[in-house]
């Protein structure tokens, strides 16, 4: 099961979430592999559980890294436009940016971490700097201060959104900024409610099909006043 991979060091966390059957392909679990999480999660990094990062907000578990990472991976290509809605301590961003550059370099890429914690702003900038400073250097990834609900305009549309917080019903701004062929994974439902990770996917036409994919339990995605 998932939630009792417990690792001695990041390689050996991968492992057994690839033992595990939480990571089904080896892009994935070499974006994860490559990414530390010791420089994005101060407590336990290696266990697949929530953990404080400050400022009353958790850098997910593991699983859902990768989950989010695996539902995602078709649309993460080189040239690819990605939005990390409350990318909190940068950890995924830093997966995004290294799955597509594995892939293929390609001028058009950008990754977009928006969150609305000038703190956490801050630190995920350190984090991501800690880990490998042309990360933030090569310019195609930023990290932005921003009320993620209503998106990240300038760099729209996106190819891939993820969102790291719960949306109490359809969020209709990113699926606005969701591009023709795009998809967007989010958690959507009330606070202490029924949540589920929700599938939104854009088709050429630009007719938008939801799937539901698991039940989950997230914050909810707020505002500095929320």
């Amino acid at each position: 099961m998932a939630w009792r991979s417990v690792g001695t060091s990041n390689q050996d966390l991968i492992r057994q979430l690839k033992e595990n059957g939480v990571i089904a392909s080896d892009a994935v679990a070499n974006a994860m592999a490559a990414t530390d999480r010791k420089h994005y999660s101060p407590r336990n990094p290696y266990m697949d559980a929530p953990q404080p990062i400050g400022g009353g907000v958790t850098i997910s578990a593991p699983h859902m890294h990768a989950f989010a990472l695996e539902y995602l991976r078709d649309h993460l290509k080189p040239g690819a436009h990605v939005l990390d809605v409350g990318s909190g301590s940068g950890y995924l961003t830093a997966c995004f940016y290294r799955f597509i550059k594995a892939k293929g370099t390609h001028e058009d890429t950008r990754i977009v971490g928006i969150e609305h914690q000038a703190d956490l702003v801050k630190m995920s900038k350190a984090n991501l700097n800690a880990d490998d400073r042309e990360i933030l250097s090569c310019g195609q990834l930023e990290i932005v201060q921003g009320d993620g609900r209503k998106g990240f305009p300038t760099s729209a549309p996106y190819n891939a959104i993820h969102v790291g917080a719960a949306a109490p019903d359809t969020p209709t701004e990113l699926i606005n900024q969701l591009a023709n062929g795009g998809r967007l994974i989010v958690p959507v439902g009330p606070d202490g409610g029924s949540q589920y990770m929700q599938q939104y996917d854009k088709d050429s036409n630009g007719k938008v099909q939801m799937t539901r994919l698991m039940g989950v339990m997230y914050v909810p995605l707020t505002d500095l006043r929320s």
